[in-house]
């Protein structure tokens, strides 16, 4: 039986719809179930044209709701894609070691709390570092610090602004981001990858 996903969203989608694409024709996972603290978040829409179940929370902060919600599809695996509010306690005790996040950078760097989005990357571009990335790890009460599942690696290119920077860290959690979730999927539970993945500087 497939692995059952729930991806919670904020905005676009975009790691959503590569998730989606990389899982078209698997046995081994679904996604049965996104959610979002946002009514109007544009992913909510990627999913319903899917045919998959998108709801908005009532109150993001509520971990009775989300529980609800999660058990209501029968929820295995728990996949933060883009979702920029802290998972409530109750959530993270239930789900613990069956929750993941994508950030896009390499951590422990540039991570924790107000490190999010263009934060993250206008703060990698003015330090100077010569790789930045992404990284999908486990999910604990703390923002950024739970054990580290998989990271990509891209190049910090002379020149590079936080928007230039951002679209290539993009390009690496879509592929990352499915990685990690297919090796869970196989192991029945989230795992290391086996090593790092690099990509060029396109």
């Amino acid at each position: 039986m497939p692995m059952r996903l729930a991806v919670c969203v904020s905005g676009r989608g975009s790691n959503l719809v590569a998730l989606l694409e990389a899982l078209t024709g698997s046995a081994e996972a679904e996604v049965v179930l996104v959610l979002s603290n946002k009514a109007d978040a544009p992913a909510l829409d990627r999913a319903r044209e899917r045919g998959i179940p998108a709801e908005a929370f009532e109150n993001f902060r509520d971990a009775a709701e989300w529980l609800e919600r999660l058990a209501r599809h029968q929820v295995d695996l728990v996949v933060l894609a883009g979702y920029l509010k802290l998972v409530p306690a109750g959530v993270i005790s239930a789900y613990r070691g069956r929750i993941l996040n994508i950030h896009p950078a390499l951590l422990p760097d540039f991570g924790g709390p107000g490190m999010y989005g263009h934060h993250v990357h206008e703060a990698v571009v003015r330090s100077g570092v010569p790789f930045s990335g992404a990284t999908v790890h486990l999910v604990d009460e703390e923002y950024d610090r739970g054990e580290i599942l998989g990271q990509a690696r891209v190049p910090v290119l002379p020149g590079d602004t936080a928007d230039t920077l951002a679209a290539r860290v993009l390009g690496a959690e879509h592929r990352l981001l499915p990685a990690v979730v297919l090796a869970a999927a196989a192991a029945g539970r989230p795992v290391p990858l086996p090593a790092p993945l690099s990509f060029s500087s396109h």
